[in-house]
């Protein structure tokens, strides 16, 4: 029998008693600003459209079904029906993602306020992350910058007018050659290996106002319509938490579902079924809210100072 002398878990006991005390400081940290914990489906009838992301299929009788890589649609659909603010820690699955930071099954902090402007859901991810890194984060401070930006800063590229060529040019010393790459392919590689990891090393940093191209289910900035009121914050070059003003239109939701479908054949991945019921739900009507979600694990491996995932995991997805 292969595998039998791997049953030990990863993680250590002391590791294991860190993480059930972040996860109950985490419920403290809600139930004292009356946010309601709530409990959605992790098999899901529809996954989510973005090109960039895996999910995992599962059968149940004839129909396909998918293990959900968020609970965003679902959360969102409580939100229509009036649950009002509403938080969640869960497990989801991402298929095709391993590695230091990557396991394919993980944890997810994610919850919707109504009537809060993005500045202020910033401010409370930045209460909770501090909350949960403990002294790991008494003594920096943080910072906003927008994506543009950081590109900048850290690049000397400007995202937003740079020619697809440049950023093929920047992209090269990282190894990656694909002449089919899209703008947005470069863009994210540049993020993902070289601005971000060097984002948030002296202070918390927020990065907002991402590309339209890349609002997923975020609202555009009417005041820069090239941007997306989109947020990401990063620690010690760690991406820990993705925020969005909620797009609340249903008909630009189906549009972007159709682009994403049509990308997908480009590409030649399966195209996804539209998720209907999140679209009733938009239609119905979706309060002014702002949501995100804040990976654990990553926060909890800060913490505790774990250089890799699967340290405070107890059963990594190897070992599963």
């Amino acid at each position: 029998m292969s595998g039998g002398g791997d049953w030990r878990p990863s993680a250590s006991r002391a590791l294991l008693e860190r993480r059930a005390a972040l996860l109950a400081c985490t419920r403290e940290f809600f139930a004292a600003r009356g946010v309601l914990e709530v409990d959605t489906p992790v098999v899901v009838n529809a996954p989510v459209s973005e090109v960039h992301i895996v999910s995992a299929t599962v059968q149940l009788g004839r129909t396909p079904a998918y293990l959900h890589t968020s609970p965003e649609y679902a959360m969102k659909r409580l939100l229509a029906a009036g649950s009002g603010d509403i938080y969640q820690v869960c497990h989801v699955v991402r298929g095709a993602e391993s590695g230091r930071l990557h396991n394919p099954e993980f944890t997810l902090i994610e919850w919707y306020r109504v009537g809060f402007p993005l500045a202020a859901l910033m401010d409370e991810v930045e209460a909770l992350v501090r909350l949960l890194l403990g002294p790991a984060a008494a003594q920096r401070a943080s910072e906003r910058i927008s994506y543009r930006d950081a590109f900048l800063r850290e690049l000397g590229l400007d995202p937003l007018t740079a020619p697809d060529e440049a950023l093929e040019e920047a992209a090269r010393p990282l190894g990656f050659a694909d002449r089919s790459a899209d703008r947005d392919a470069w863009l994210e590689l540049l993020m993902g290996s070289w601005v971000g990891p060097r984002l948030g090393r002296s202070a918390l940093t927020f990065v907002h106002g991402y590309p339209a191209s890349q609002a997923a289910l975020a609202r555009l900035d009417p005041e820069e319509p090239r941007t997306a009121r989109r947020f990401e914050l990063y620690c010690d070059g760690v991406e820990l938490a993705n925020g969005f003003h909620e797009l609340a239109s249903a008909a630009e939701q189906r549009e972007r579902f159709e682009r994403d479908n049509a990308q997908r054949r480009r590409l030649g991945l399966p195209v996804c079924p539209i998720d209907e019921r999140l679209l009733a739900a938009l239609e119905s009507g979706l309060p002014d809210s702002a949501g995100v979600a804040l990976g654990f694990e990553r926060t909890l491996m800060l913490a505790a100072g774990a250089s890799h995932i699967e340290e405070v995991l107890a059963f990594p997805t190897a070992r599963a």
